[in-house]
């Protein structure tokens, strides 16, 4: 069995390259045109513009007051007063709320990353049943030839008296499915097509270039599994998260501080004209220094706890998606395995009933008998070839969701 898997990868690998330019080309404009990616990382953008939002200090206040009824004081009138205030938070609290804000921003960021890839595994999702459809028509145009000249063969030998009309009506029954059947084989084809398009964010009628033959490699045991943890970016964006909600406490403690606030009034004081008197009409500076007093703490201590809360709701989808990512790992590669398995069963089938084939139809030229079981061997022969291009495009399948919960680059 292990021979005939040997044999398999070496076939598929030859045309590795070109195949692997295909798909490739197909990942680039989908990252380059899906909306959905586009909508991914616009939000990362905007989660990089909260950070200069909540780093920086609280715009001053600036006010006027003009006295209806003017003040009288020693040295004139007061007329108006002008008030300049500029709040500070308590010490490191700016350096926290960008700290919080960079770190949901990073954590924004591997999400994209998650949804490129997940859109890469979309692609080769769609990509793979198009080759596996192409295979099928190819096929499926092969048995009508095939069957076209069975049915030239038995209406000769009937003709000839070696044959019966009932093998030539067996042919043309057979005949008839396959054409039915090449015919809904076409029309699947455009909603398949229509799928993979729309992934690329381009006209449901572009053509889609698919490759003559899968392509593959051999896998060596635990293949890529050393980075599915390690490098898988949902798990880094739930990191993130954790460490921002860190943040967070440290930020709700910082808030619970006071406030500091500096400012200056000015007012202008009109002249007295009934009197002299030192410094008429000077105007007057008034600095001044605020505090702000925190003495409701509920809110204080609700944002603390919320920060623990969520710090503890995190390490559990941690340990969720780790849980997850293990098992679909463990299912995928079973797949993987499962389906070279069929491939090498496949293989060695459809040569199996090629050489049966072979033997009954010479059989059949030489006695004009069992024409039904060349019809048979024929239909068995065809079921074989589908499997194993539904096998192949199986294979791929499997091969691109590991990539995905490996985290592959492409």
């Amino acid at each position: 069995m292990n021979r005939y898997i040997v044999i398999l990868l070496t076939m598929l690998l030859y045309s590795s390259l070109s195949f692997s330019q295909t798909l490739d080309t197909y990942f680039t404009i989908a990252a380059e045109n899906n909306p959905g990616l586009q909508a991914a990382y616009a939000e990362y953008e905007a989660a990089l513009q909260k950070v200069p939002q909540v780093s920086t200090l609280p715009d001053p206040t600036f006010s006027f007051g003009y006295f209806l009824s003017p003040a009288e004081t020693r040295v004139g009138a007061q007329q108006a007063k002008f008030s300049l205030t500029q709040m500070f938070p308590w010490f490191g609290t700016l350096k926290a709320q960008g700290d919080v804000a960079t770190l949901q921003a990073e954590a924004k960021f591997h999400s994209f990353i998650n949804a490129r890839n997940k859109l890469y595994l979309q692609v080769a999702s769609a990509y793979f049943p198009l080759y596996e459809l192409q295979e099928w028509i190819r096929i499926e145009h092969e048995n009508i030839s095939i069957l076209e000249s069975y049915k030239t063969i038995a209406t000769q030998n009937f003709e000839n008296g070696k044959g019966t009309m009932v093998d030539v009506l067996r042919v043309d029954i057979m005949l008839k499915d396959a054409q039915t059947n090449l015919s809904i084989l076409m029309n699947k084809k455009k909603p398949l097509q229509t799928a993979f398009n729309n992934l690329l964010n381009r006209d449901k009628d572009e053509n889609v270039v698919i490759n003559n033959s899968l392509t593959t490699e051999t896998l060596p045991d635990n293949f890529r599994k050393d980075s599915l943890i390690a490098a898988n970016p949902k798990l880094q964006a739930l990191d993130l998260q954790l460490q921002s909600h860190e943040a967070a406490e440290i930020l709700a403690q910082k808030k619970g501080m006071p406030k500091f606030g500096v400012g200056l009034d000015y007012v202008i004081v009109a002249e007295r004209t009934d009197v002299s008197v030192p410094e008429n009409g000077k105007d007057i500076f008034m600095p001044m220094v605020s505090v702000s007093i925190p003495i409701f703490r509920n809110k204080y201590k609700a944002s603390v706890k919320e920060a623990q809360l969520m710090q503890e709701s995190y390490k559990h989808q941690k340990q969720e998606v780790t849980n997850s990512l293990v098992s679909e790992y463990e299912m995928l590669w079973f797949q993987i395995q499962q389906q070279l398995e069929l491939l090498s069963l496949y293989e060695q089938q459809i040569q199996t009933s090629q050489q049966s084939l072979n033997l009954l139809f010479t059989s059949y030229s030489n006695s004009g008998e069992e024409f039904e079981e060349i019809l048979r061997m024929q239909q068995q022969l065809l079921k074989y070839q589908k499997m194993k291009a539904t096998a192949l495009s199986q294979f791929k399948i499997a091969i691109a969701k590991i990539n995905y919960v490996t985290s592959k680059t492409y």
